[in-house]
């Protein structure tokens, strides 16, 4: 999703971003534990969430998985520059990116590089076959630099919407 400034309909209030706050702190929680939790009736709390989702402010719900604990404990930032800056160019890369095996993340860059990857990988063999195999065969790709990750730092599991 691009990530453009663009006006809401409704603007988000303080209830809004007590049920944002609380849902980035346990996506799980049941709708009556979070309407008391914010402060509100259950009814008003189920039609505010359903609300935030129509308004595609809340995007969806996801299980955060550990790489390590499923055979990837490698991870990896991997910049990717493309040979030309074509609308071709970046749609094919774009549109085979997310589905190569242990992508984590693509993300869309402006400045020197054009993409970056999240990778998680069995070992260095395999990173070395990822950006071999998949990377520097894609016809679209120019140059493409790795970094590893020594370890991830959890920062906020949801953006604090503004006043």
């Amino acid at each position: 999703m691009p990530n453009n400034p663009q006006p809401r309909q409704t603007p988000i209030d303080d209830v809004d971003r007590a049920i944002i706050r609380a849902l980035g702190d346990n996506a799980r929680i049941p709708n009556n534990a979070l309407a008391e939790t914010v402060g509100i009736a259950p009814s008003t709390c189920l039609a505010r969430v359903r609300s935030l989702q129509e308004r595609g402010i809340i995007r969806g719900y996801r299980a955060e998985v550990d790489p390590a604990a499923i055979g990837l404990p490698l991870q990896a930032m991997i910049s990717v520059r493309l040979r030309a800056h074509t609308r071709e160019q970046n749609e094919s890369f774009r549109s085979t990116a997310p589905d190569l095996p242990g992508v984590l993340a693509v993300f869309h860059m402006a400045g020197s590089d054009d993409y970056l990857l999240h990778v998680g990988v069995a070992g260095p063999e395999s990173l070395r076959d990822f950006v071999v195999d998949h990377l520097t065969t894609h016809p679209a790709v120019a140059q493409t630099r790795t970094n590893l990750i020594f370890e991830q730092i959890p920062g906020r599991r949801y953006l604090a919407p503004p006043r």
